[in-house]
């Protein structure tokens, strides 16, 4: 008996050790929310993990596409619901709403008036200093498909890509991290 534990263990060790090696000192996030405090803590964990010598990959899909729309860019040819979509979701993250406390819009402007006054980073500055430091932004293909979004509508980003959550499976089974926002 003694021995088969032995030998168990020695397998559970096996299997810790290879999963160990595959995992990459990595964060990935796949994020749903479009509600601007959830967007703001995305940007400021995967700021912090890029500080703290971590690859982030970002995942956006449904709502939080919102935040990835280029206020000055349309997508033509859209049917009825992609229309509905278009009218109904924030265009951009200047227009993203509170999860909680909203007030009709004026909950956006206190946070975004507290952040200056704290020096704390817009949320345009956070993007734009993820791109400079190379963290990737993952589209999901199908939400946007859902949604009526076209690629023409999406932010200019260095590091952007568009794929599937196979992608994003297989990007956060390899990371040493992964959250879901």
């Amino acid at each position: 008996m003694d021995m088969d534990i032995q030998n168990e263990l020695e397998q559970l060790k096996k299997r810790i050790a290879d999963l160990e090696m595959n995992r990459q000192d990595q964060l990935s996030i796949a994020i749903v929310s479009g509600d601007l405090d959830k967007i703001l803590a995305t940007m400021i964990i995967s700021l912090a993990a890029v500080a703290s010598d971590t690859k982030v990959k970002l995942f956006f899909s449904f709502w939080a596409l919102s935040a990835l729309r280029d206020p000055n860019r349309k997508g033509k040819g859209k049917n009825f619901i992609p229309k509905m979509f278009d009218l109904m979701l924030p265009k951009g993250r200047g227009k993203l709403k509170l999860s909680k406390m909203n007030m009709m819009g004026i909950g956006p402007f206190m946070i975004k008036m507290l952040m200056r006054k704290q020096n704390v980073m817009s949320l345009d500055e956070m993007f734009k200093q993820a791109a400079e430091l190379g963290i990737e932004i993952v589209v999901c293909e199908m939400s946007m498909n859902l949604m009526g979004i076209k690629k023409e509508e999406i932010i200019d980003y260095p590091h952007l890509t568009y794929a599937g959550a196979a992608t994003f499976v297989a990007d956060a089974s390899q990371s040493s991290i992964q959250l879901f926002i």
